[in-house]
């Protein structure tokens, strides 16, 4: 549980303080003068990537480093790990993932302050520095939550068969310790392919950790129930999104790629040529 708790603190600490970096850090040192633009979703995307390669390798030999109530669940529904350890890993992420928005609070708190005072608004106000912290979505969806959560769904989904496909020793598993590296390319990848969607929390207690952190810090009901001009109650759509698409994406990969990796590694066949060799 500590091992949990310290991996996914410095999955927030340096994936939220990322994208304060891009949000309010760069436009109110004087650093940037133009608007927020695909620069700076660069930095959001690679600094979560970069922050969970980290938090991985603080965790990884411990717990095997989740960081995530979405993996912690798939892993008991494949049967990894028992199902009494599902409920005290949640607690430890959530309080991880609370502190962790709480120092890049801490630190970034006078350039958020400053942020708002340049936009003439209220903490409850602006969906901008709260968006530091949680996620909302797109204003295209319209106030719809089937989008946002189907988006959350195949997010996770992809994230789990990934993370599946990259521990599995009997496919293509990388060598050596380099596989929380991989791990974070997954989440740039997939924050470079759905993350303006609904911000790919793909996480609930990257979520809601920092969401109930923002709410104690102000930011009212932007953060709960998560309501603001085009969305409303979204705050649960963040967490059952990827516990379900967590638990799907599993079961793809038990369901397709696991049996004929067993069944051929049971007969002592040679790999199918063209694979890349051990």
């Amino acid at each position: 549980m500590l091992a949990e708790f310290l991996g996914t603190f410095v999955l927030l600490l340096l994936g939220t303080a990322a994208v304060a970096v891009a949000v309010v850090g760069l436009p109110g040192s004087g650093r940037q003068t133009s608007d927020f633009g695909p620069a700076n979703w660069l930095i959001i995307t690679w600094g979560w990537g970069f922050a969970v390669v980290f938090g991985v390798y603080v965790a990884g030999g411990v717990s095997g480093a989740h960081i995530n109530p979405a993996v912690t669940l798939a892993f008991a529904v494949r049967r990894a790990i028992p199902f009494s350890k599902v409920l005290p890993y949640w607690g430890a992420q959530l309080v991880g993932a609370f502190c962790g928005a709480a120092v890049t609070y801490s630190c970034y708190r006078w350039a958020i302050d400053a942020a708002n005072q340049a936009a003439g608004m209220t903490r409850e106000e602006s969906l901008s520095t709260y968006s530091i912290f949680a996620t909302f979505p797109a204003e295209y969806f319209g106030g719809g939550i089937w989008g946002p959560l189907l988006d959350q769904i195949v997010g996770t989904g992809i994230l789990l068969l990934l993370i599946c496909a990259l521990i599995d020793q009997r496919n293509l598993a990388p060598g050596s310790n380099i596989g929380p590296f991989i791990t974070g390319l997954i989440v740039t990848v997939i924050g470079l392919t759905f993350g303006t969607n609904a911000g790919y929390a793909i996480n609930p207690a990257r979520d809601f950790g920092p969401r109930l952190f923002t709410y104690f810090e102000g930011w009212g009901a932007i953060a709960l129930p998560g309501t603001f001009d085009w969305f409303s109650g979204y705050w649960w759509i963040p967490i059952v999104g990827p516990l379900i698409g967590g638990i799907v994406g599993v079961l793809v990969y038990d369901l397709i790629i696991s049996p004929v990796l067993k069944a051929r590694l049971a007969a002592g066949e040679a790999p199918e040529e063209g694979r890349a060799p051990e």
